[in-house]
């Protein structure tokens, strides 16, 4: 067990629909702010979004994120599980960029919190660009096998 920080792509878009942001942090991310994260249907609103004429083709991670006490909580709908998923580092890195990116945070360190353990997102700010970009997080060894030939 560690603690691993994992350099991410710079992110030099930013865009908006509706109430949700847009952003690629190595895979497109959707995020939309949502109340009572705990009970909400991931599942259901996710696929949806996901599978909507806008996204169907290529598909898109859809992220939900509640901020409460000045703390983020983010669950996420990932692309190719096509499921819940209990943590997403690209998608923890789309959160606290957009949440920064609209004012919801003024840090440059943003604590995230999900349903497989809480990350830290670092990062420096330019003009709508952002650099510098690191997720960091626990790391455990979950899984030993051999394969066979």
């Amino acid at each position: 067990n560690g603690w691993v920080h994992l350099k991410m792509i710079d992110v030099n878009e930013v865009s908006y629909q509706n109430d949700a942001t847009l952003l690629n942090t190595g895979s497109p991310h959707y995020i939309k702010p949502v109340t009572q994260l705990a009970t909400f249907d991931v599942y259901a609103n996710g696929k949806i979004i996901r599978y909507n004429e806008t996204y169907n083709k290529v598909g898109i991670n859809v992220n939900f994120v509640e901020l409460k006490d000045n703390e983020l909580f983010v669950r996420t709908y990932e692309r190719g599980v096509e499921a819940e998923t209990l943590s997403c580092g690209t998608g923890s890195t789309a959160v606290a960029l957009a949440m920064y990116h609209s004012g919801q945070s003024s840090s440059e360190v943003i604590n995230i919190k999900t349903q497989g353990g809480d990350l830290i997102i670092k990062f420096k700010p330019s003009s709508l660009a952002y650099s510098n970009v690191w997720l960091c997080g626990p790391a455990a060894q979950v899984f030993e096998g051999t394969l066979q030939w």
